[in-house]
């Protein structure tokens, strides 16, 4: 059915916006995505969802215990459109939920801190299964909640008189190198065929004025 009402809403919208996301679907992937946790600051927060969009990291889990996850359109330039965000409140019970989920789908959970036991973004070996990027907050950086959940620790190499870098550059930094290493590897990373399908009907309802009415004139078309 969804395939079939993808379809439909196609025919409302300009061939050359059609080709546009088959192209981007194909450079789409779930084999890497990221949380982030309480960041407080929008600028950085967009400046995130754009990075994802641009590096074609479809899914974004969003912990929201203490700070609000808001979205500037001005900033984000629209990206919220393209990814699927996840967003997790009330405290450890959405917050081991977001852990749980992710781990029992196979991913490998990775929080960015610059502890001594971290490994070095060079060091992941992403033949190993999809993984996890786990970002915190501004000024205090991860929870001791999200670094106990973690598998293992990653940092990035600096060798300045500063110890972190801004959050929404850190992000950029280990998507652009992972997504880049993911390009270059064996591994299918690719979306499957239903997924594209679901992503596409989600952009559809977002490009399409009043998309409710058209499906509902196609829920009644196709009812029997």
């Amino acid at each position: 059915m969804s395939a079939d009402l993808v379809k439909y809403l196609s025919g409302f919208v300009k061939e050359q916006k059609l080709e546009k996301f088959d192209r981007i679907l194909e450079y789409r992937t779930r084999y890497i995505n990221i949380v982030c946790e309480d960041i407080y600051q929008g600028h950085n927060a967009n400046a995130i969802l754009r990075t994802c969009d641009c590096f074609g990291i479809q899914d974004i889990h969003v912990v929201e215990n203490r700070n609000c996850f808001e979205i500037n359109s001005e900033i984000a330039l629209g990206a919220s459109k393209w990814v699927s965000i996840h967003r997790y409140t009330s405290m450890d019970r959405d917050q081991s939920s977001v852990y749980k989920g992710l781990r029992s789908q196979g991913y490998k959970i990775l929080a960015t801190t610059p502890q001594r036991n971290s490994i070095s973004l060079q060091d992941i070996d992403l033949n190993e299964g999809p993984v996890s990027i786990v970002f915190g907050t501004e000024k205090e950086g991860l929870s001791s909640y999200a670094l106990e959940e973690a598998d293992d620790y990653l940092c990035i190499d600096m060798v300045g008189f500063t110890e972190s870098l801004n959050v929404s550059v850190s992000a950029g930094i280990v998507l652009h190198y992972l997504r880049d290493k993911l390009l270059k590897s064996d591994i299918d990373w690719h979306l499957s065929d239903n997924e594209k399908v679901l992503i596409k009907l989600d952009w559809l309802r977002k490009t399409i004025k009043r998309p409710e009415l058209l499906e509902a004139e196609f829920l009644r078309n196709n009812s029997g």
